[in-house]
Parts: structure tokens; sequence; C-alpha cells
């Protein structure tokens, strides 16, 4: 082809054509992204508000007790995940064995950060990990979570109202637990239990929204929000509170 011919077609050459031809030269030579890579790289999915993940997860939780879950091939994605992680709520979710954040809320692995210890309450290694979670993954969302017949709600009752002894370390686990007791005995409510396993969760949820310097900020920069909910063992749902 003469030197004019080629002056004369180089202006019909678009940006996205040279883009493409670009593109399929690396394809040639053998270049692709890994899928890690391509995760890495995408829009993080917790790039959302609380509210947002909020329903998110509510709605996980209604497919959950239809059992109509989405979340069914754990296996996707699992490569993908050794990259990054973003999770869009971190759960504070007591112990108890019948108790499963993902399964409860329809989610994926890598969508929740799960805190967990017997009683669902935020002591300061819980509360450093939570700022971990939000400040450093991004999390938009903290939910508490706590349930019904929870032992240790239960054993907390029964060492403020017969002085029950507890061994080990178990008297500092029910510490956490008193002031829920105390301020479900003052509502006098009719079933202690769920009173207590109520008022643990929003004093909680009072707590994390208070907690300097990270998360306080987060929840006044509306970058984070905190809420409360509970799991209900015989149904699988879960109530906000």
């Amino acid at each position: 082809m003469c030197d004019k011919c080629l002056a004369g077609a180089a202006p019909h050459l678009s940006r996205r054509g040279l883009l493409m031809a670009g593109a399929g030269m690396a394809l040639a030579s053998g270049f692709a992204l890994t899928a890690g890579e391509a995760f890495a790289q995408a829009s993080p999915q917790n790039a959302i508000s609380g509210d947002d993940a909020l329903k998110r997860i509510m709605d996980g939780n209604a497919r959950y007790v239809a059992n109509t879950p989405e979340q069914k091939d754990f296996s996707a994605g699992r490569a993908a995940r050794t990259q990054s992680q973003h999770p869009i709520a971190a759960i504070v979710s007591c112990s108890d064995s019948r108790v499963a954040p993902e399964f409860a809320f329809d989610q994926n692995p890598g969508d929740l950060f799960v805190v967990r210890v017997a009683g669902n309450f935020v002591n300061d290694d819980g509360l450093a990990s939570l700022e971990f979670g939000t400040q450093f993954l991004g999390a938009p969302l903290i939910l508490v979570l706590g349930h019904t017949s929870c032992g240790a709600v239960v054993s907390a009752i029964r060492v403020v109202n017969e002085g029950l002894e507890l061994p080990g370390h178990l008297p500092d686990l029910i510490g956490a637990l008193k002031p829920a007791v105390e301020a479900a005995k003052k509502e006098n409510a009719s079933d202690l239990v769920a009173a207590a396993t109520i008022a643990n969760v929003k004093l909680n949820v009072e707590r994390l929204k208070k907690a300097t310097p990270i998360l306080s900020e987060r929840v006044a920069q509306k970058k984070l929000v905190v809420a409360g909910g509970v799991y209900d063992l015989a149904t699988g749902k879960i109530t906000l509170v």
C-alpha cells in the first residue's frame, strides 16, 4: 500500500478501534485477567448504603424462612475471593450452634463479616474486629443478632434472680449480660428471657453507635448503619428491634 493510502486511512482509526486492536494484540500474546484480578478490579459489592445492605440481608432471611435460598453453589467465586473481601454487613452473633448467619441471611462466603460470642455482646476484642470490618473492609452495616431461648441470657437471669454461681470464666461473660437482665426486670415483662434478649440487642446497638473513635465517626458521616434483630429458632425468621 502506498504512503498516500496509509495517510488517508489513519484518520478513520477511532480511539475505540485502537483500543480494540491493542486488546486483540494482548490476547494474541496470551495475556488475560485471572478471575481474582477481575474480582479485585470490579466495583466492590459493599459500595452501597447501610440501609440497602440491611434490605439485602433481610430479603435473604425471607428466602431462608421460605426455604428458597439462592446460595447453593459455595464453590462459585472461591478462587476470586482469595484476592480480596468486600462484606456487605458485619454481624454480632451468638455462638449458639443453631444460629448460622450465612444461612439465616442466605448469603455467600465473603458477604458477611461475623463476630461471635455467647450472648452476642460486644467486648473490646469484638469492637476491634468490627472496627476492622467497617473501616478497612468497608462493611456499611453492623447488625447485632440475638436469638430466642438463648442459654447465656437464661443463665444471666438465674445469676441475677437466684444468685447462681458459675465456674471458670463464665461469670465474666454473664457480667456483660446483667445490664440487659436488669433493664428487662424494670419493664416487668411477662417473658423475662425474651425481654432481656431484646434489651441486650438494643444496649449493644447503642454501644456500637457511640463507640469512639471509629464507629461513632462513621455513623455520623452516614457511612455506617447499626441495627439489631432477634432470630427465632423455631421459624428462622429475624425480626428487627
